[in-house]
């Protein structure tokens, strides 16, 4: 009887172990697909549904000017990480290319804080499901202890089906980013021009301050305290975070060092338009800020005035296909994050979170801890008066870092970088540093607010988790036992595979560009 040891029918590389211990996935990602993991973590639907009201409560209608500058300074971030993407297209992103760049010590440190963000933000946005979307769609009184299980069980459905199929998972999120693609460009352009023939539109109200007071409006605040326009960025902050998720699956993609760049830009990009249009004809169809400021989902409150109970419950309808998006590429993109930690030995439980299931090509273990943490996460936080402000903050918060540390590394490593395989910034190289270095420090001095003093703590309390096991790692195996293997041998093992993911004769790179 035929087993599966067979190396070419799974796809594992001599040496790779047995079929349940393989490490390699296949490349199975086309250039729209990695757009759609990019795009499907953004989500605008989800970011501005979430975030719109908190920011009309701290900053007014005024508030959505800080929406294109959060835009610039995201997008350099992004032509920063896809410069990066196209010189080490390997899975982990962030944390490898630290590793390798700087030193496997930094590069540990930029794994876990990556991991601590997939955990939360996962629960961040399944959150707003429960506590704020489906109470108003289905018309019933939300608690905190309903909303605890609605998440938990979101939370479940979205890690069984990346663990039962990339594929699967792929196909779902690509028609979930279509439907919010054709459903947002299609409801800004139904709210201009019902409000224009109606002529409910009024852009005087986008240069408002109310509810907020007018004096101190733009004040940089104090030590404690930050200004009112300043707690605004936090709108395309939390919204405009998570496009590094196309790097995370680097190696399930084609022609990644040049798919990867183009799509996160282009998500960016796309996202940030399309974002700013759709705010700006929602805020000109408010008719009293101070009232709707008080509503718990005032975008659908609008949307339903201008257009009818009928599109707005639509449109809810439209945010939850996008939030349950969101939530299924953060999990994919955390169980990739786990894996390649584990496939180096530097998470723990690495020897069981390293393994690829054969029948089903997934981390299957890997998806299991990343569930396990949702769900501890989302108890944490559950019975918090004010859990989604606490999550989106936390969510917010841990990518800025992230950032921030990744850039740095670019500056000083950016001379020494390996060769780029299909994306460059070129002679934009220093504007976009200059530009992606002051958004990212005015970013976090933005939570000097003591509005944040929670995220802070979720934060210190997963760093200290980590430092205990890196210290443990450090106790074991000393630094030397955490080099990271050379350039040279990662590009070997790249070109080694082709589109499907399995092995071939290494080849020079003009005649696999060539090929694809």
């Amino acid at each position: 009887m035929a087993t599966h040891e067979s190396v070419d029918t799974d796809g594992a590389r001599p040496g790779a172990g047995a079929p349940d211990e393989k490490k390699e996935m296949k490349r199975e990602l086309t250039r729209y697909a990695s757009f759609a993991m990019a795009f499907g973590f953004v989500s605008i639907a989800t970011g501005i549904f979430t975030t719109y009201g908190s920011v009309l409560n701290s900053s007014g209608p005024r508030g959505i000017f800080a929406w294109p500058i959060a835009v610039i300074g995201q997008l350099s971030v992004a032509l920063v990480f896809g410069a990066l993407a196209a010189r080490i297209p390997i899975s982990g992103y962030a944390y490898q290319w630290v590793s390798r760049l700087v030193n496997p010590v930094w590069g540990w440190i930029m794994g876990w804080i990556s991991f601590s963000f997939l955990g939360v933000v996962v629960v961040a946005v399944d959150y707003t499901i429960a506590a704020t979307i489906l109470p108003e769609l289905l018309q019933y009184q939300g608690t905190q202890e309903n909303a605890w299980a609605i998440t938990a069980v979101v939370i479940l459905v979205q890690a069984v089906l990346v663990a039962l199929s990339t594929r699967l998972t792929h196909q779902v999120n690509k028609t979930a980013v279509t439907i919010q693609l054709i459903g947002m460009i299609g409801l800004t352009v139904l709210l201009f021009v019902v409000g224009a023939v109606a002529g409910k539109l009024d852009f005087s109200t986008l240069f408002q301050a109310a509810p907020v007071a007018e004096a101190g409006y733009y004040s940089l605040g104090s030590a404690g305290e930050v200004g009112p326009f300043a707690l605004a960025f936090l709108l395309g902050a939390f919204t405009i975070v998570g496009f590094e998720s196309a790097a995370n699956l680097a190696e399930e993609t084609r022609d990644p060092a040049r798919v990867i760049p183009k799509a996160m830009v282009q998500a960016v990009l796309s996202l940030g338009v399309l974002g700013f249009l759709f705010l700006i004809a929602v805020t000109a169809l408010i008719e009293d800020p101070v009232k709707l400021a008080e509503s718990a989902t005032p975008v659908a409150t609008v949307i339903t005035a201008v257009l009818g109970s009928g599109v707005g419950k639509a449109l809810l309808v439209l945010v939850v296909v996008s939030i349950f998006s969101c939530g299924l590429v953060i999990t994919m993109s955390g169980t990739r994050l786990v894996w390649a930690m584990s496939r180096d030995e530097r998470f723990p439980g690495w020897q069981s979170l390293r393994k690829i299931n054969v029948s089903r090509g997934t981390p299957l273990n890997a998806t299991l801890f990343i569930f396990v943490v949702g769900e501890l996460v989302l108890a944490s936080f559950a019975m918090s008066t004010d859990a989604l402000f606490s999550l989106f903050s936390a969510a917010t918060l841990l990518p800025a870092i992230i950032y921030a540390g990744t850039v740095l590394m670019y500056i000083v490593k950016r001379k020494s970088l390996p060769p780029t395989q299909g994306f460059s910034l070129g002679r934009w190289e220093i504007p976009v540093i200059v530009t992606a270095s002051v958004w990212l420090v005015y970013e976090l001095l933005i939570f000097r607010d003591e509005s944040f003093r929670d995220p802070w703590l979720y934060v210190l309390v997963l760093f200290a988790i980590g430092a205990v096991y890196f210290a443990y790692l450090l106790a074991r195996r000393g630094v030397a036992g955490l080099t990271m293997p050379d350039m040279a041998d990662v590009d070997r093992t790249l070109d080694t595979e082709d589109a499907t993911g399995t092995v071939k004769p290494a080849v020079p790179q003009q005649e696999e560009v060539s090929d694809r």
